[in-house]
């Protein structure tokens, strides 16, 4: 989606209340669970490293990541989760794309083509639009007080590839291997909003308002579930569509 931090803000603003706060946590247990299986050391293992910061900055309790993390590495008993990808259409034809973890694919797979059937979009086949993505690490800075110039030399030297300015807010890119080497050298000179590992457009496509709306139901209802860790469309849409959302 066009903007990607806008997106970002109305999930946090949309999944505040105190209720989604056990759905936040589910998905986050599943996301360090995941990145343990390759070792319980997040000095040696960025992917962990990366997973326990999110749980950290969520407020998950320090019991919980332990448990999740002796899950993965097999010291405690627990459900086996796998990692998929699933891929349709949203409303306007839109490509939706997203990243699943679950320990039943045949239950989660009707749950999700239910959700798109509901919002006016189909789950495709695999491979029918993750050509039009490019996974990538995304940082988001603080720009207050921060020249653009400044911001880019020192996000390229330490392994961007791509800094824009969007609002009051820097958006930097990197190559999933430069992530964690990216994110915490920022964090030492700069205020990081949001980080993640997603998936990213290639190019984008215009949504009228109407369409954007339904549209973005459909993704609110997708983040909500929770196998989907993360989701990501090539839509455009609109600053004040957004907005419109993200205050209903």
């Amino acid at each position: 989606m066009s903007g990607h931090n806008k997106w970002a803000n109305i999930k946090q603003r949309k999944g505040a209340q105190d209720a989604k706060r056990s759905n936040l946590f589910s998905k986050l247990v599943k996301e360090i669970i995941i990145a343990a299986r390759a070792g319980g050391n997040p000095d040696t293992n960025p992917k962990l490293r990366v997973a326990i910061d999110k749980a950290r900055d969520a407020n998950m309790p320090k019991d919980n990541i332990e448990k999740a993390i002796k899950r993965g590495t097999g010291e405690i008993e627990g459900a086996t989760y796998e990692e998929l990808v699933y891929e349709g259409y949203g409303p306007g034809g839109v490509a939706v794309i997203m990243d699943i973890t679950t320990d039943n694919k045949n239950r989660t797979a009707a749950e999700i083509r239910k959700i798109f059937s509901k919002h006016n979009g189909n789950l495709g086949e695999s491979g029918c639009v993750a050509w039009m993505f490019d996974k990538k690490g995304f940082i988001a800075v603080q720009a207050q007080g921060v020249g653009e110039d400044e911001i880019m030399e020192v996000a390229l030297e330490l392994g961007a590839d791509d800094v824009k300015l969007e609002g009051d807010v820097y958006e930097i890119y990197t190559p999933v291997e430069n992530y964690t080497q990216v994110l915490e050298g920022l964090k030492k000179k700069y205020t990081v909003s949001s980080s993640e590992i997603g998936r990213f457009p290639k190019n984008t496509m215009k949504l009228e308002k109407e369409e954007a709306l339904k549209l973005l139901k459909l993704m609110d209802e997708l983040e909500n579930h929770d196998d989907v860790q993360n989701v990501a469309s090539n839509a455009d849409i609109e600053d004040s569509v957004l907005e419109e959302f993200a205050n209903s």
